[in-house]
């Protein structure tokens, strides 16, 4: 049967093995509307797997087709930089810091405005800025305490519903 990239994306937590097979044949298949997506599931799966930097590449490939098709968007110019951010891959800390910059319009709900902040943070703490890592802490921890998308239809879509302990003690510490 035809290989679709939501099938691939379903199994992503699970099963990484199985989705990175299923998404080399759904990219074998050729172009498809949701290839940046594709990219992002690839990402995803490699980080369920430990592999920062093949998901790195993924997510820059989901931000390539983006370029290339902007009508299909994903949310790869947030993921990418929280994850330079989190494991501290200083060598893309540039590139973290340009996504952050040229995409900061682009945040609409709580989870994005804590994950771009957070990124922020981490980043410039690690770069000396801490002026500027103090308030995007601060902006994050608010950001993931909020109780409402801003959306009435649907109030509870975008929250921050859970952080990693270790990653929330160093965003306190900055914000302090």
């Amino acid at each position: 049967g035809q290989v679709r990239a939501d099938q691939a994306s379903a199994l992503r937590p699970t099963c990484p093995e199985v989705a990175l097979r299923l998404l080399d044949q759904y990219f074998a298949l050729g172009e498809h509307f949701d290839t940046a997506q594709g990219h992002v599931d690839r990402a995803t799966a490699y980080l369920s797997l430990g592999r920062s930097e093949s998901a790195t590449l993924a997510y820059e490939a989901a931000l390539e087709r983006e370029a290339a098709f902007p009508n299909v968007q994903t949310q790869a110019y947030l993921e990418l930089p929280f994850l330079i951010a989190k494991e501290r891959l200083s060598q893309h800390y540039a590139r973290a810091l340009t996504l952050l910059d040229a995409h900061k319009k682009r945040l609409t709900f709580p989870i994005d405005r804590f994950r771009w902040n957070c990124a922020l943070a981490l980043i410039q703490s690690e770069q000396g800025d801490l002026h500027t890592a103090q308030q995007a802490a601060r902006d994050a921890l608010a950001a993931s305490t909020e109780g409402h998308s801003g959306f009435r239809n649907h109030p509870r879509i975008g929250l921050v519903l859970t952080t990693d302990e270790a990653l929330r003690r160093r965003l306190e510490e900055l914000a302090a």
